[in-house]
């Protein structure tokens, strides 16, 4: 016999058994590249084609659109053309363009992730191989425009092309990636492993996940403050140097095509101008060339600017005005903003039906605007040092706010101001609540019940206590009534037994647990040993010297002649009567005996005694 070679090779068995998604992983990254690079290809060729007096064929076009492309990754530009001969660098990357390839990436990577809409659908596919697939796509067609673009005017600078755009494409793919599995938090918890157990332990504590959700929170809103405040600060200089700004827009170019594309430029830098107008209201300021800083004291900007709209608006040259120092009022707000978001989450509102939850202790407050104030100066640096970058050499070499300047003043700010206000804020709300609902959350990271004040809680509970008291004494008078009521329907006229009255118990007492098993034996339930019982307790109840209650004589008297004699007279002890058994409830064992000197016969119950039995003298004779 000689041996079957396999059926498949070591390649098709290898390609069968891949993870499911790779293919549609690389395509999507590919796609989203494509995507990215025709948008800025379909600009630059409107433009082109629109421009009376283009420089260039189709082909200078696209590589332009290529190089537009790349810078907004952050790669540095190298351009060529120049009066000089000397190579230029183009390192300032309009943040609006970088909206374009991060939002195409992430897209890219949760659709890829091919999420079920229900629970019954087929599995997801792996997070690690989307985010593969996506990246590897994606810097494919990255590399391929790269290339495309080395050899033209306006190159790219091939280290930043290795840094950059990885970064940007693995950044966007985990983020989209990580929104399509639901935002879970062990990721984000995962990534702090990495620092020392005291330091994590210091800065977030036991409840680490409140703690950095309210940290991202805050920081995410004074961030926002601190955008927001410096583009209303670059639109008000745009205004108040109004005539310089339209005077610079106008010397660039004369077609409405030029204007129309220097327009787009200064609309794709507004959020570069923003963060700089923010760093110039943290103090820092920012650079307009080497040497020249503008800051809120003191302005010293380069003497020769190009001519564009936004250089226009840069603050004049001289020591600050008061209009110059209204901008610390950006920083302000950020940090009171900051502070608000950190005392909401220190006191949160209880949900509806939901005991209140615990509040943080003014420590751990504290500890958390510490982490906003840090976290709220590694965004700005970021964003600081995206904004920023060369436009030329010499003079020209710096542009923009110092990164690390920038987010260390932003981090001071932020705590200096949003420590005081999370303090106050978090008092206040422990009042508001304090005065609504008269409770106060537990301290602790746990969610507790809450306790009430010191004077609602002691009235509440001396409340509760006189009214368990009275409870307890009007359910022994109705327990006293149903007695009476029954010794009535038994037919006797007498008073019935009173049971003696059982203090009240202690509040401690009313929640004590009655024995699980049955103390007495069943013997102790058997009717003969009921009625043993209930005979010795009568003997025992009645005097000696009186006679006792059941041999009282009858009612209707019995002739002389037919008295039986005395020695066929029955014991008393020997007869029980059955109805004896029914005059008092099983339910109370214990019972006083009635007072000897009423006895109140009952007519309607028969004698004890025998009926041979010689009556008494006195009822013999009628007296």
């Amino acid at each position: 016999m000689t041996a079957r070679p396999p059926s498949l090779s070591p390649l098709l068995t290898r390609m069968r058994n891949r993870e499911p998604g790779l293919a549609a992983s690389l395509l999507g990254g590919a796609v989203a590249a494509g995507l990215g690079f025709g948008s800025f290809a379909v600009l630059v060729m409107v433009l082109w084609v629109s421009s009376p007096y283009p420089d260039s064929g189709p082909g200078g076009a696209l590589h332009v659109a290529g190089a537009l492309w790349l810078l907004a990754h952050g790669v540095e530009l190298v351009r060529t053309d120049t009066l000089s001969g000397a190579p230029m660098p183009v390192g300032v990357t309009p943040l609006l363009l970088l909206v374009l390839p991060v939002w195409l990436v992430y897209r890219a990577a949760r659709v890829a992730v091919d999420a079920p809409a229900d629970a019954d659908g087929p599995p997801p596919v792996p997070a690690r191989t989307v985010w593969t697939g996506v990246v590897l796509g994606y810097l494919g067609v990255g590399g391929a425009v790269a290339l495309y673009c080395a050899g033209a005017e306006l190159r790219p600078d091939w280290f930043w092309v290795t840094v950059c755009l990885p970064l940007v494409a693995a950044g966007s793919a985990a983020a989209g990636v990580w929104s399509a599995y639901g935002c879970p938090r062990e990721p984000v918890l995962s990534a702090l492993a990495v620092l020392p157990v005291s330091l994590r332990r210091l800065l977030f504590g036991v409840d680490e996940r409140a703690r950095l959700g309210t940290a991202v929170r805050a920081t995410g809103a004074a961030t926002a403050v601190f955008f927001g405040g410096g583009a209303l600060l670059v639109g008000v200089s745009l205004v108040w140097h109004g005539g310089a700004a339209r005077a610079s827009f106008v010397q660039l170019t004369e077609g409405w095509t030029g204007r129309f594309a220097v327009l787009l430029l200064g609309v794709a830098l507004i959020p570069n101008a923003a963060f700089w107008a923010a760093s110039y209201a943290l103090g820092p300021g920012f650079l307009v060339g080497v040497g020249h800083l503008v800051q809120p004291f003191a302005s010293h900007p380069a003497p020769l600017l190009p001519p564009f709209p936004l250089l226009a608006a840069v603050p004049d040259a001289g020591a600050g005005t008061l209009a110059n120092w209204a901008a610390g009022l950006v920083p302000v707000a950020a940090g009171v903003t900051a502070g608000w978001f950190v005392a909401r989450g220190a006191v949160r509102r209880p949900e509806p039906g939901t005991p209140a939850p615990a509040h943080w202790s003014a420590g751990r407050t504290a500890g958390v605007v510490l982490v906003t104030a840090m976290l709220c100066a590694a965004a700005l640096a970021l964003l600081a040092g995206l904004a920023d970058g060369p436009l030329g050499v010499a003079a020209l070499a710096r542009f923009g706010p110092v990164w690390w300047q920038t987010g260390g003043a932003a981090g001071v700010w932020t705590a200096l101001f949003g420590m005081p206000v999370a303090l106050i804020v978090r008092a206040w709300r422990l009042w508001r609540r304090r005065t609504r609902d008269g409770e106060i959350p537990m301290q602790g990271t746990g969610v507790g019940t809450g306790t009430g004040s010191a004077g609602s809680g002691k009235q509440q509970d001396k409340t509760s206590v006189k009214a368990g008291k009275a409870g307890q004494e009007e359910g022994a008078a109705k327990v006293e009534g149903r007695l009476a009521g029954k010794a009535k329907e038994s037919g006797k006229g007498g008073t019935p037994p009173r049971r003696p009255a059982s203090p009240v118990p202690d509040e401690e007492e009313m929640y004590d647990f009655l024995p699980a098993d049955d103390p007495f034996p069943g013997e102790w339930h058997d009717d003969l040993a009921r009625a043993s019982r209930w005979a010795a307790l009568r003997e025992a109840a009645v005097p000696r010297d009186l006679p006792a209650p059941w041999a009282s004589p009858a009612v209707a008297s019995v002739p002389p002649a037919q008295t039986a004699p005395p020695e066929e007279t029955a014991p008393p002890e020997e007869t029980a009567p059955p109805a004896e058994s029914a005059l008092l409830p099983e339910a109370t064992p214990q019972t006083e005996p009635a007072s000897p000197a009423e006895p109140r016969p009952d007519p309607a119950d028969p004698s004890p005694s025998d009926p041979g039995t010689p009556d008494s003298p006195d009822t013999a004779t009628g007296h």
